[in-house]
């Protein structure tokens, strides 16, 4: 009777450690108050060299399909608006996926951070690398609105 008892309490406490996983759903943007997002036309993004999951041409389409000029690779050149850098971060929780995706928006002159993006999504709130590119790059970009900028 004990020994079922405790196979019991101890079959409902692997259940319930396996249901309560925590779900973490955040994205977030910044804008530097004396960045001018407006005036960009052309774009370069920066592969993060660790990448091999082709972010940067994630990013690359989805600021094209906004509109603007846009090239990617590992050698920055000098004659552009904006260079766009990033990070991604992947986890593994039964398939690989994007648990995180910060963007930044730099000055080509400086390197001067010029507007953020983040995106954290924990596995039971994941979604897609496109997904994450889209909701981080637009909230760049509503962020800007919101600060009076087109």
């Amino acid at each position: 009777m004990i020994r079922k008892n405790w196979l019991t309490l101890s079959l409902l406490a692997v259940v319930i450690l396996f249901n309560s996983g925590c779900a973490v759903n955040r994205a977030t943007a910044t804008l530097d108050p004396t960045a001018d997002l407006v005036g960009i036309k052309t774009i370069y993004v920066t592969k993060f060299a660790p990448d091999g999951r082709g972010i940067n041409l994630l990013i690359s389409d989805k600021l094209k399909s906004m509109g603007y000029s846009v090239n990617t690779g590992i050698d920055t050149p000098k004659d552009v608006d904006v260079i766009v850098t990033y990070k991604d971060k992947w986890m593994w929780d039964i398939t690989m996926y994007m648990i995180e995706l910060t963007v930044i928006i730099r000055d080509p002159e400086n390197n001067f951070p010029l507007a953020s993006g983040n995106s954290y999504h924990t596995s039971l709130t994941r979604k897609s690398p496109d997904e994450m590119v889209a909701e981080v790059v637009n909230n760049i970009f509503k962020q800007g609105v919101e600060n009076g900028q087109k």
